[in-house]
């Protein structure tokens, strides 16, 4: 897992003490990209599961996680596909 990868993992189990994460590097299908970045790490997909998002909506929730992630996008985090649930919603 590199860098960035390490950061979001870092960012999002501090914020949202996840019952589930997957971080996953998506940067090699957008090679040649606007945004993308030739050492990768510019585009991930994440599955977040926690009780920090029972109740709150959709749009909420993805506000949420870009706000913890704030530094990795500041960073070169370019696009960011977010999964984000309550418990019992997989």
């Amino acid at each position: 897992m590199g860098a960035v990868a390490e950061l979001i993992k870092s960012r999002l189990e501090t914020a949202f003490a996840p019952e589930r994460l997957e971080v996953v590097d998506d940067s090699d299908r957008h090679a040649g990209h606007a945004g993308a970045s030739e050492s990768g790490e510019s585009h991930f997909n994440v599955v977040i599961v926690s009780s920090a998002f029972q109740g709150v909506g959709r749009v909420d929730r993805q506000r949420r996680v870009n706000k913890a992630l704030a530094e990795a996008f500041a960073g070169g985090l370019h696009a960011l596909s977010i999964k984000a649930l309550a418990p019992g919603e997989e």
